[in-house]
């Protein structure tokens, strides 16, 4: 008997170990945690705000890809207090390292590129697991949904669950949810205006397709996106495209530089096929900040901006 006990409190820790395991979606494959991560790298201003919104703060490494591309807000600043910046565009494998990171929160085109120095297989080897920001995984895995809002509400639920503050994921997640369907009462029934997403001025224009979470936020605040059509989630298409579709209302990404979606604006006035669309002849148009267009918690009050502008009748 004496032989038996050490074989049963293995199997004991054992059980133990596995019952203790965090599993998350990613993409399609499993993501297992065999303990919290004390050492995420966040990269980009969206997955930084998801983290923030679960006040991960003391969990936050660093964070990359911020500076490089966008004006911070006040807010934001505050909340990032004195977590560091490791890089202000993409990072490197190394970086990851040396900050002793135990999470990478990123993207395909969110940090990462397929086939790039910095991926999940690069970043294996030394212990850094990586969750991967799911309205990316198109760019891996063409058999997906089209965009919803479960897009963030999915997002922000796995990083609660894997850091293990879920029940203030779950409430954060059910008070957007309620904040959504408040818009869309106000919304139903009127009139849903044809949309068009522009990400700056470009001689073929970058748009959001069927697989961005814009193409939901546009459903969700009363309208009809254009370029639905779009086999994919941010991709080019053609002026005479857009054109021929005569969108009405226009959603302008504003990187607060120079005068941002003003100038963007102004590009399409004087464009000779732009200029002779519904929304663009009744200057009808939005400017809204990178990180309320791509998956994250700015996207619910970016929602409710679009709606009172697609719909003045709201106000």
């Amino acid at each position: 008997m004496t032989y038996i006990w050490p074989a049963i409190l293995a199997s004991v820790l054992a059980t133990s170990a596995v019952a203790n395991e965090i599993t998350v979606d990613n993409c399609g494959e499993e993501l297992i945690f065999e303990t919290t991560p004390q050492r995420i790298v966040i990269h980009d201003i969206n997955m930084t705000d998801m983290a923030f919104a679960l006040d991960l703060q003391d969990k936050i490494a660093g964070l990359t890809g911020i500076t490089g591309w966008y004006k911070t807000s006040p807010n934001f600043d505050e909340l990032r207090g004195d977590i560091p910046e490791l890089a202000p565009k993409y990072p490197t494998v190394e970086t990851l390292v040396a900050a002793q990171a135990d999470m990478f929160f990123a993207g395909w085109y969110y940090g990462m590129k397929p086939g790039g120095d910095v991926t999940p297989d690069t970043l294996a080897p030394f212990g850094i697991k990586t969750m991967v920001l799911t309205e990316s995984c198109i760019h891996l895995n063409k058999d997906r949904p089209e965009a919803s809002m479960d897009l963030l509400f999915d997002d922000v639920l796995r990083l609660g669950k894997v850091m293990q503050v879920e029940e203030r994921a779950e409430k954060l997640v059910a008070g957007w949810k309620n904040q959504l369907k408040a818009i869309q009462a106000k919304t139903a029934g009127l009139h849903r205006p044809r949309v068009f997403l522009l990400d700056g001025p470009a001689d073929a224009p970058f748009t959001a397709g069927k697989f961005a979470i814009p193409d939901a936020m546009i459903a969700a605040a009363g309208g009809e996106n254009v370029t639905h059509h779009l086999d994919t989630s941010w991709g080019r298409t053609s002026w005479e495209v857009i054109a021929a579709a005569n969108p009405e209302f226009l959603i302008l990404l504003d990187y607060q530089t120079g005068n941002g979606a003003e100038d963007t604006f102004k590009f399409l006035q004087q464009d000779p096929v732009m200029s002779q669309t519904d929304a663009v002849k009744n200057e009808r148009w939005i400017g809204l900040r990178y990180e309320e267009l791509t998956p994250g918690p700015a996207n619910i009050e970016a929602i409710a901006k679009m709606a009172q502008a697609m719909h003045p009748e709201l106000n």
